[in-house]
């Protein structure tokens, strides 16, 4: 007989996506969802007690001289069920972190269970978008849901960022929290300038993507899929932006929007420092925001206050065609790897056949001669 609490787990399986803010490890996330479900899961009402079978001794006869002694059965609860006995029915619940962003980055934070928020309108989202212009959407996993988080990570899925730049400066480590190392003017910097230095960067990331998605160019399948968008890098690849743009120019602040691969936030960081260099001047990030991890984008991320159970559920059923069909494309390269590399194992025993077959021959036909001048 399964209890309240044991089906309420069992609902908690497959992905979501929460929002991280700006200045909070990822570790703190996951660790407040994890007290957040398991609060949940202890607050349910536990299973009625087992009965068992308890015998008195009572006396047999009206006069309380009588020496006789009669057994009555009755039914009273066990309290090795109790709850004061045997603590809390779950200890643990284990929430995997897809795409980990660090406490300078925001956005989307994606677990292995998912709520879609609704909004009332876009003045609504805007506004919270302004409030929080340092948070980021991250994916997370509960459950079969880590299996599926590992096949979204290998999948080599685009993310994209909105990035906040600060001409006139640069640091140590390419923000603007960190240590200022130089101070440049930045009044010959126009929108256009601009523009045609991203248009250089997104050019060289462009052929660094051909390089690294091993498809012949001369191909129809190479055309086809550079038309439709679906080349990605095979393997290790440093990281890629497959898309470069400008959404806000106000010196010396700018803003940019950047779709990639394999990235990371310090590299993210020093793309804005190297747009600085190749305008002649100097700039420092001042802000990386996650708006999309894959599928999961930063309006089904779920916010602080919505980090309950019954909101995970939510955002696990609304995400659960998504996990499929994560899950069946992670089956499928895997099991295209494996038939890969028992084709690459059979081409090389069969090259090694054929090397030492050769061997065989002139061995046998040397042996041939040696019997026929015996034989002679």
């Amino acid at each position: 007989m399964t209890t309240q609490a044991i089906r309420l787990f069992r609902k908690m399986d497959g992905l979501f996506a929460v929002y991280k803010p700006h200045g909070v490890h990822w570790k703190h996330v996951r660790d407040s969802i994890e007290s957040s479900l398991l609060k949940a899961l202890n607050s349910c009402p536990p299973p009625a007690p087992q009965l068992a079978v308890h015998f008195q001794l009572l006396s047999g006869g009206e006069n309380s001289s009588s020496k006789d002694l009669v057994l009555s059965p009755s039914m009273v609860p066990t309290l090795a069920d109790h709850p004061l006995v045997t603590g809390p029915q779950f200890h643990k619940v284990h929430v995997g972190v897809g795409h980990r962003l660090d406490a300078f980055s925001s956005g989307v934070l994606g677990d292995q269970k998912c709520l879609t928020l609704k909004f009332s309108s876009d003045l609504l989202w805007n506004a919270l978008c302004a409030q929080f212009s340092h948070i980021s959407t991250s994916v997370l996993g509960i459950g079969k849901g880590n299996g599926v988080l590992e096949h979204l990570c290998k999948s080599h899925v685009t993310r994209d960022y909105t990035l906040e730049g600060e001409f006139g400066k640069a640091s140590d480590n390419f923000t603007d929290t960190g240590r200022v190392i130089e101070k440049t003017t930045y009044d010959h910097v126009t929108l256009d300038k601009l523009e045609r230095v991203l248009a250089m960067i997104q050019g060289a990331n462009q052929k660094a993507l051909i390089t690294y998605s091993q498809v012949d160019l001369r191909t129809q399948e190479a055309y086809e899929l550079a038309v439709r968008g679906l080349l990605y890098p095979h393997g290790k690849s440093p990281p890629i932006l497959t898309g470069l743009r400008c959404i806000h120019f106000s010196p010396p602040h700018f803003t940019l929007e950047v779709q990639c691969v394999n990235e990371t936030q310090k590299y993210l960081c020093k793309l804005i420092h190297e747009v600085g260099l190749e305008l002649r001047t100097s700039a420092v990030c001042s802000g990386v925001r996650r708006t999309r991890d894959g599928p999961f984008k930063v309006e089904n991320a779920l916010t602080r206050q919505h980090w309950t159970a019954d909101s995970i559920i939510q955002a696990i059923a609304h995400f659960s065609k998504t996990t499929r069909k994560i899950r069946k494309s992670g089956m499928y390269r895997q099991t295209a790897g494996q038939l890969n590399s028992s084709a690459q194992v059979q081409e090389q025993t069969i090259s090694q056949s054929e090397q030492i077959n050769p061997e065989h021959v002139e061995l046998s036909s040397s042996c041939g001669q040696r019997d026929t001048c015996g034989t002679e």
